[in-house]
């Protein structure tokens, strides 16, 4: 074909709808209800048609209709509106520069594998990809000077369809960029910004386009250009596509590409937030960079990097975590290695929790844990299974003293809430619902909405729901070939007033998706009961290459052929954003049952609260944060079972005994008017709970406080003065090393007799003998604890000893006491740890010894 020269036409809008373009471009929209009004008005069928993007919808307005909404007053009133709304919004102080305005010109780099932003930006799979989007949109509200880097895949994630017998298929159709709210980043000449980066064996390409995320703006790498190999050009084609040698591909784009990007478009971080390992290979890039100006060695260079450094980790269970094989790292990662003064082996123990073992592949998590300055799981609970996964990076540690601390998710609420449900907060909450949803005393005032207003909004959205299930379903049908009866027939599936519970996530096995479908003669029971209807709506993917998780869906689709319960149990294909805010924002009750421990966080259960939802889940995750006993239900007791079968037997029960005993009864007793008091009651207590502490203001003001400030004054007090705090801190680690070996606790004196009373204390003194190690490099601790059944120190808390006086040949005298607190079995142990101010936590150095 010859070479084509392309150019690119836009709407032509008149001019008093000129701005309609820009409010387009900026995807606020997508979390402001009067924004999509207006568009919606311009046409409510196309609206729907395009799927709610505004670009296309743009494209594809009559012209006709155009020039008319110019004229319509009504629309142009509405227009100003919304324009006046978004002015403030982008122009308003946020939060972050009231509370931290030191920092007002720091910025932050958010790095994400997906983004799950809107329906019309398809570069998502599932809970990592809408957190990711619900990130940016609170960095948005509350002004966090935030910058966010992911790629831009043509062809996104799979769209799901099935065949007859209930088999998964993967369909990936293209995007066009162009009709997608999305433009090419331009430099200072006008043109678009391209870089390039060696990736293997060639120089690939990337073009910088941006997406803009109300104040956030969202940097996307895409390779398909002509310039590059027809095989490059893959490296953004599909979101978790292809092998391992493609995923390695993509994280070298993501982390040194993305890096390069944002100095290439004039956004250089000060802080670099990982979310998850994907992108960790941009320690490399930070590491050359700060060795290239400023003339540093590795290590003083890594001083200088691991401050500015934070890594979130989502994943509990290890075979989620990515892993390579050292021919992979040697053909890709090895170009990079000079620039930052490793060999290949050295560079490989970073990633490695045994450096010694040849036989255990470099992981991602690992080098961002052991590079990053502040890690965090996503939930308490995750937080406690995260130090439980990787104690072992940290030798010595106790496991309640690893450095990975929790900050647990939440949700946009904006987002996911419904305009009905959105206009009675309005109403009877006040607008600070939306402004500050953090506040606890603003969701107290939810008591105040009449419970038959409540309860007829959320009935509204069961409605919508069931209208949504039923036209997806007609699709379902026409593609599968059925007749125009059988079409038909979706008219008949679901009911509008029945209670209706809702299951939608990743099909992974571990989220146990057929565990409803455990005991069919119980189930059967709960969905005979005409005079109290219940029903089922199932929506997920699996992954292309998980056959366990389609042989659940396929388990399910088996069950549903069935003529009665395919009348009361639906599955909705291609889970999305779309399916995901109609199903949160109609179902009664949102299902959850993973196997515990394994479900980090979940965010879907959270998305049903400020809809008048309530959770019936698994003890896992964010549920043993939230639940109280009135704000939902809890499946299990908390316990971790070893027997599978037992275990899937038990919770399934709970189920059905939860449903039959307490849901059905509380939905179905009314009043004379209709209205379930004692549900309207959870529904309140549920909202009242849940929206202000599982939101994701709340979780960026956490993550702005406890990780990117820290961060942001560490990397300029360490980078200041030609990095001095980082030379000096990286000399001082090396002699550290190198005198280490001779520490030792040389004798032990203490009062610890076989019975103390409560309220006593345990006198110790100890001879501890440093070397050329001095005094004020270390800490002398008492570490101690009750002992368990097995032996073992558990709630372990450390008590300083004071250093006395100076012996001969480098050893000192340390006291210290333990205090008497609770009665039963104690114990302790002398540890000597390294201290000096500028390390990022106690275990930074990787030194410990215990007497």
């Amino acid at each position: 074909m010859h070479r084509l020269r392309t150019y690119t036409v836009v709407p032509a809008l008149p001019e008093p709808l000129s701005r309609l373009r820009e409010l387009s471009y900026n995807y606020w929209w997508s979390w402001n209800s009067d924004a999509r009004e207006l568009f919606r008005r311009l046409d409510p069928d196309l609206w729907e048609d395009v799927v709610h993007n505004p670009v296309k919808f743009l494209a594809h307005l009559a012209q006709r209709r155009l020039d008319q909404a110019a004229v319509d007053k009504a629309f142009l009133a509405h227009m100003q509106r919304v324009l006046g709304a978004f002015d403030n919004y982008m122009n308003r102080e946020g939060w972050f520069a009231k509370s931290f305005p030191d920092l007002k010109d720091a910025r932050v780099a958010y790095f994400s594998m997906e983004f799950g932003i809107h329906e019309s930006l398809p570069i998502y799979s599932g809970g990592l990809g809408i957190l990711a989007g619900d990130h940016l949109k609170s960095a948005s509200d509350l002004g966090i000077p935030l910058v966010a880097v992911g790629l831009l895949y043509r062809f996104g994630y799979f769209q799901q369809r099935m065949t007859a017998d209930g088999w998964q298929l993967e369909e990936y159709p293209a995007s066009d960029f162009y009709q997608i709210p999305l433009l090419p980043e331009l430099g200072a000449d006008g043109r678009p910004v391209k870089l390039a980066l060696p990736i293997g064996e060639r120089e690939v390409h990337a073009l910088v386009w941006k997406a803009q995320i109300g104040r956030i703006p969202l940097y996307l790498l895409d390779t398909d250009l002509s310039e590059n190999d027809p095989r490059d050009r893959e490296t953004t084609a599909r979101l978790y596509g292809g092998d391992e040698e493609m995923r390695i591909r993509q994280e070298i784009l993501l982390g040194i590409g993305g890096l390069r990007a944002l100095n290439k478009v004039g956004q250089p971080p000060d802080v670099c937030h990982m979310n998850e390992g994907h992108s960790a290979f941009l320690t490399l890039e930070q590491i050359h960079q700060r060795r290239t100006e400023g003339g540093l060695d590795f290590g003083e260079a890594r001083e200088a990097v691991t401050g500015a450094l934070v890594f979130t980790t989502h994943t509990p269970v290890p075979a989620g975590i990515d892993r390579f094989e050292e021919e992979l790292l040697e053909k890709y990662i090895s170009p990079y290695l000079p620039s930052i003064g490793l060999s290949l082996k050295e560079f490989t123990a970073l990633g490695k929790v045994d450096a010694s073992d040849p036989k255990e592949e470099f992981c991602m998590a690992v080098l961002a844990l052991r590079l990053a300055g502040a890690s965090n799981g996503v939930s308490a609970l995750h937080g406690h299974v995260s130090r439980e996964m990787w104690h072992h990076v940290w030798p010595g540690a106790p496991r309640e003293e690893v450095p990975i601390t929790s900050i647990t998710n939440g949700i946009h609420i904006s987002t996911w809430i419904a305009p009905e449900m959105a206009d009675l907060l309005d109403r009877y909450v006040g607008p600070t619902w939306t402004e500050d949803p953090v506040d606890h005393d603003v969701w107290r005032r939810v008591d105040e909405i009449p419970d038959l207003e409540l309860w007829r909004a959320h009935e509204r959205r069961r409605i919508a729901l069931v209208a949504f299930a039923r036209k997806r379903l007609k699709e379902q049908y026409r593609r599968r070939g059925a007749t125009p009866a059988e079409v038909k027939s979706a008219d008949e599936l679901l009911d509008p007033d029945a209670l209706t519970i809702g299951f939608a996530r990743r099909f992974a096995p571990y989220k146990r998706g057929a565990l409803l479908f455990q005991n069919m003669e119980r189930l059967l029971r709960i969905l005979q009961n005409k005079d109290r209807p219940v029903q089922f709506i199932f929506a997920g993917k699996a992954h292309p290459r998980d056959e366990n998780g389609k042989a659940v869906i396929k388990e399910i689709f088996n069950h549903l052929q069935d003529e009665f319960l395919g009348r009361r149990i639906v599955f909705i294909e291609n889970y999305d954003i779309t399916v995901a805010r109609v199903l949160v924002q109609g179902v009664d009750v949102w299902l959850n049952n993973p196997i515990k421990p394994r479900e980090a966080s979940g965010t879907s259960g959270m998305k049903v609260g400020p809809n008048g939802g309530l959770n019936l889940s698994v003890l896992d995750g964010w549920w043993p944060e939230a639940y109280d006993g009135e704000n939902g239900w809890a499946i299990d007791e908390g316990r971790i079972y070893d027997d599978p079968s037992y275990r899937d037997h038990i919770e399934s029960e709970a189920i059905y005994d939860l449903i039959e005993k307490e849901i059905v009864p509380a939905f179905y007793v009314r009043g004379a008017d209709n209205v379930p008091r004692g549900w309207t009651d959870r529904m309140k207590a549920s909202m009242r709970t849940i929206c202000p502490m599982f939101n994701t203001n709340r979780m960026l003001e956490e993550y702005a406080a406890r990780l990117y400030v820290p961060a942001a004054h560490r990397w300029r007090h360490l980078s200041a003065n030609a990095y001095a705090a980082a030379k000096a801190l990286s000399q001082w680690k090396r002699r550290l090393a190198t005198d280490w070996s001779n520490v030792r606790v040389e004798h032990v004196e203490a009062d610890d007799a076989r019975e103390l009373p409560v309220g006593a204390e345990v006198r110790v003194q100890a001879q501890v003998h440093l070397g050329k190690v001095r005094p004020d490099d270390v800490v002398v601790e008492l570490y101690h604890g009750r002992i368990d059944p097995h032996g073992q120190l558990v709630e372990g808390s450390a008590e300083e000893m004071r250093c006395g006086n100076h012996l001969d040949n480098g050893a000192f005298t340390y006291d210290g006491t333990i205090p008497c607190r609770r009665s039963g079995q104690h114990g302790y142990a002398i540890r000597v740890m390294p201290r000096h101010q500028d390390l990022t936590h106690r275990y930074d150095t990787g030194l410990i010894h215990w007497g």
